[in-house]
């Protein structure tokens, strides 16, 4: 929120105003009167900070038709009034109108039973205090007051700009990024797995400009979806990422307009906030809101709207064709790697735009670097793909595709690459007590997403209703008006609004960002790792779970549970350790288990003599060491052969406190017979980036 309001006119429309300023020393009033603004530009003072209503002389609005449009969204995306769910609120127009629809939905389907003492049952609205204005948290409070009047629970999220305040070219995009941070992080602490946000019809046409200005193709001019999971990049525990559900991002307001806003909170006699920053030039979204504001039409509108529907038209039809392709042609390994069929994709003649989106979703999964594959890169990857049989090797967006061993190149595989920028952090927490371990909140929103999913398979278009399957990112204009989507006039603005904003974008001075993220990327050849305690659990480059422990001599090796650590061997290289380091494997590490395959008593004993001050051990406890070691080893070694060697570069190691191997937990590589260590791959994003539906 910030300090001023600018707003913007509406034709023919009474509003009252209640004016707000940090430096203000007398009462507040609230002052109504009717107002016809011209179109404003930006004014260089800052202005007090506004609060806005619709005067009651305006014509009554009725409800109904938004409330029956909400509800049949609900529908849609598998939600029922008993399920917990969480509001995004700014205080503006658009989170007020979702306050007001999604609080009348709650109360209409839970009945009387619907509110415990003054609040409704099961929902909860999240200000975010961005803390990069002064008065910033005591607006917070005002827009907390003012939902919590509509029996909604209401709690403030401050943020905590670790590494300084993002410079003004990168403020909205720092700004956003932490918003959604802040929603998740309060949505696991109440476990509400589903969380609500007001972009609208507007916001999409926004876009879809924006987009289009920065030569992006038909998926991305497809918008925003009606429904995503997103993934938190903190891992809280294991138990809170062990179904992979994140949070349910919906946005039930896609149907509605900005003036619809504007209409509910009137007919709901509901206040907001007007922020004056939303009528700044410096940032991109208010540019092209302002030119669209003084183009609109009902011909442009709709127009527009139809386009970027054709365009989710052909996202929807897309995702299935990748969704098939996964099944038909896709094996993940539990060592975290996939194997792709190429003789198959052959045989299918599937389409470019399909194929190279499949492929951008299988090196994401891979790396966990979600951004998408653009450009040279993607057109590189979808010729390797197509090049059946398949004979060298590529990387590309953090992974290394080469062809798979015995399949004389009709099929290949994709692994992760050590060598590229990839994440590094290694996340460590205690294991949770599963006696005590619910999933009540993962399990809900799985039926959620089940439910959603199910009402999506009615409107999976077919190959011939789907019409930009073929069109690049400079045809898709020419191609709606061949269509006759578009009418020439329409076509002529929109064309003129890419112009200008591809003209601004390229003069724009490249600001490099303010603000490094905590959680970045690092060279995992040069990373330090990191060291792990018994009973600790890990996140190892986000793709592995990771524990380990010392057990008693009769302890059930299948046991994941933390035991006390009563045992502990003094026999050979793990000692007395408490903490190991984790690292991927590298070539030393073959080489260490071929030598320990063939060790004797004697390169044993000196070994471990050489590696740690221990205590004297009898010849029989060696024995057993060196025994079980020899052995562990000669299986990991058989194992190993069965992997591809890029494969085994991405599989996590632990190693002690002189970096010599003591296991490879993913294929049960063991130094210790007191030790037992386990790797699990779950990447914490799934396939495809989880659910999401583009209705």
């Amino acid at each position: 929120m910030a300090q001023g309001l600018i707003p913007r006119a509406q034709t023919g429309t009474n509003h009252s105003f209640l004016f707000l300023s940090s430096k203000s020393k007398f009462p507040l009033t609230r002052c109504k009167f009717p107002f016809i603004l011209p179109p404003l530009r930006l004014l260089p003072l800052p202005l007090p900070r506004c609060f806005c209503r619709y005067s009651s002389l305006q014509e009554p609005i009725d409800l109904c038709k938004y409330r029956e449009a909400f509800s049949k969204r609900m529908d849609m995306a598998g939600l029922k009034p008993h399920h917990r769910i969480a509001l995004g609120v700014s205080g503006g127009p658009d989170s007020m109108a979702l306050c007001v629809l999604t609080a009348g939905w709650k109360m209409d389907g839970l009945s009387a039973t619907g509110k415990s003492g003054t609040f409704i049952d099961g929902l909860l609205a999240i200000v975010v205090d961005h803390g990069l204005r002064s008065e910033s948290r005591d607006e917070a409070k005002v827009v907390c007051n003012r939902v919590m009047q509509l029996g909604i629970r209401c709690e403030i999220a401050s943020c905590d700009w670790l590494n300084g305040r993002p410079k003004q070219g990168h403020l909205q995009e720092a700004a956003r990024d932490m918003r959604y941070q802040m929603l998740q992080k309060v949505c696991v602490q109440h476990k509400i797995g589903v969380i609500f946000v007001a972009h609208h019809a507007d916001d999409q046409a926004e876009l879809f400009i924006l987009r289009l200005s920065r030569s992006s193709g038909v998926l991305g001019l497809a918008g925003m979806p009606f429904t995503s999971q997103i993934f938190s990049s903190h891992t809280y525990s294991y138990s809170k990422v062990s179904k992979n559900y994140g949070v349910l991002l919906v946005r039930p307001l896609m149907d509605f307009s900005k003036d619809d806003m504007y209409k509910i909170c009137q007919g709901a006699n509901q206040d907001w906030v007007e922020d004056p920053t939303n009528r700044s030039s410096l940032f991109v979204r208010n540019r092209i809101r302002m030119s669209l504001g003084d183009l609109s039409s009902g011909t442009l509108n709709s127009e527009l709207h139809a386009i970027i529907s054709a365009c989710r038209k052909t996202r929807l039809f897309v995702d299935q064709v990748c969704l098939s392709l996964a099944n038909w042609t896709l094996t993940i390994t539990e060592l975290g790697y996939a194997i792709i069929n190429l003789e198959i994709i052959n045989q299918l003649k599937i389409q470019d735009i399909c194929l190279s989106k499949f492929v951008s979703l299988v090196l994401q999964f891979i790396s966990q670097r979600h951004r998408p594959v653009r450009g040279n890169t993607a057109k590189l990857v979808l010729d390797y793909i197509q090049t059946v049989p398949c004979k060298t090797s590529l990387t590309a967006a953090g992974c290394y595709i080469c062809p798979a061993p015995g399949s004389k190149g009709t099929r290949c595989i994709v692994c992760c690459s050590v060598d590229c920028p990839l994440p590094s952090k290694i996340e460590v927490f205690h294991a949770p007590s599963y006696k005590d371990e619910r999933h009540a909140v993962a399990d809900g929103l799985e039926q959620i997403i089940n439910d959603g999913k199910s009402y999506l398979e009615h409107f999976i278009p077919k190959a011939s209703d789907v019409h930009f399957l073929d069109a690049t990112p400079a045809s898709v204009l020419d191609e709606a008006k061949r269509l006759n989507i578009l009418s020439e006039s329409t076509y002529r603005i929109i064309v003129s609004l890419q112009m200008q904003e591809t003209k601004l974008f390229k003069a724009e001075p490249k600001v490099s960002p303010g603000h490094e993220s905590k959680h970045g990327s690092h060279s995992v050849r040069t990373s330090s790792g990191g060291l792990l305690k018994p009973g600790q659990i890990c996140n190892y480059m986000n793709r592995f779970f990771i524990t380990w422990k010392k057990k008693d001599e009769n302890e059930d090796n299948s046991s994941f549970e933390v035991a006390s650590c009563n045992a502990f061997c003094k026999s050979c290289v793990l000692g007395s350790d408490m903490e190991l380091g984790v690292r991927h494997m590298t070539e030393s590490d073959w080489l260490y288990l071929s030598k320990l395959s063939e060790c004797t008593v004697e390169n044993f004993q000196d070994q471990r003599d050489t590696l740690a001050s221990l205590e004297e051990q009898t010849k029989e406890n060696i024995n057993r060491c060196l025994n079980s070691a020899r052995s562990s080893a000669r299986e990991a070694l058989v194992l190993l052969k069965l992997i591809p060697v890029a494969a085994r570069r991405s599989l996590p190691v632990l190693v002690n406190h002189q970096g010599v191997l003591i296991s490879i937990p993913s294929i049960r590589f063991t130094h210790c017979p007191w030790l037992m260590a386990f790797a699990e791959f779950k990447p914490r994003v799934p396939f495809g980036g989880g659910h999401s539906s583009f209705m």
